[in-house]
């Protein structure tokens, strides 16, 4: 038997640089589907009430990572949150915290990118290309297993009150990804990657407020994975 639908007010964040002095409050009222997604209720908004209301969105299966927002005060994925699990009537919905806003709810995710790039953010294998794949056992690819989830989000790097401070400061998505690789048995860039990391705002700026835990959306253990990070930047390399 279907559920009774519900009634919810979205007051969502605007700002739009071409006629807004500042960001401004809009409410939108829709009657939703319990099991509907924060997502859905946004396309149903800008399709039947508002057009000009803008944000990103791709796959809608938590895969990409586009749309990535602030939402009741928590960086999270749109297409992975549902209505019934915010049991307040008003749902608020704003941009990723400490981006630069463009417009609306699409934030500039350079600086996000800029430090990603900095840890060299893919494998680098010195060898000769084999014939096959370059191989690693299961116990070797385990180390890496729970980092290689990241889909690259932000909503870890929008959490962090280290990263609200000084957006110099890498944050927990590039430090994720350059353990990733670090731990990466067929990696031969270790020592470049610990040189990128260890600087003034490299891994030591995490002072694990496990904000970032909290808001990733595939639930890797982003502090547990750092720690390790830490302890090959102390020793030189991955115990």
């Amino acid at each position: 038997m279907p559920q009774p639908t519900i009634s919810k007010v979205f007051r969502i964040r605007r700002y739009d640089p071409a006629r807004d002095r500042a960001p401004r409050w809009q409410d939108y009222r829709l009657d939703c589907d319990p099991m509907e997604r924060v997502l859905t209720a946004l396309n149903r908004i800008k399709w039947t009430q508002d057009g000009s209301l803008s944000y990103r969105r791709s796959c809608g299966h938590a895969v990409c990572g586009s749309c990535a927002m602030t939402i009741q005060g928590s960086s999270r994925l749109a297409c992975k949150t549902l209505v019934k699990d915010i049991p307040e009537e008003v749902i608020t919905v704003e941009p990723l915290k400490a981006f630069p806003v463009i417009k609306d709810l699409v934030v500039d995710m350079e600086p996000f990118y800029r430090n990603l790039r900095a840890v060299m953010p893919y494998l680098v294998n010195r060898a000769p290309p084999p014939v096959k794949e370059r191989r690693q056992s299961p116990a070797q690819f385990e180390l890496i297993d729970d980092a290689s989830k990241c889909i690259l989000c932000g909503a870890c790097t929008s959490s962090c009150p280290s990263f609200w401070k000084n957006e110099q400061y890498l944050g927990p998505a590039a430090l994720l990804k350059a353990w990733r690789f670090l731990g990466d048995s067929r990696d031969d860039a270790k020592d470049e990657r610990i040189a990128a990391v260890n600087g003034r705002n490299g891994v030591w700026r995490c002072h694990t407020i496990f904000n970032c835990k909290e808001a990733c959306p595939k639930d890797i253990d982003i502090p547990a994975a750092l720690s390790q990070l830490k302890r090959a930047v102390v020793f030189g390399s991955v115990a």
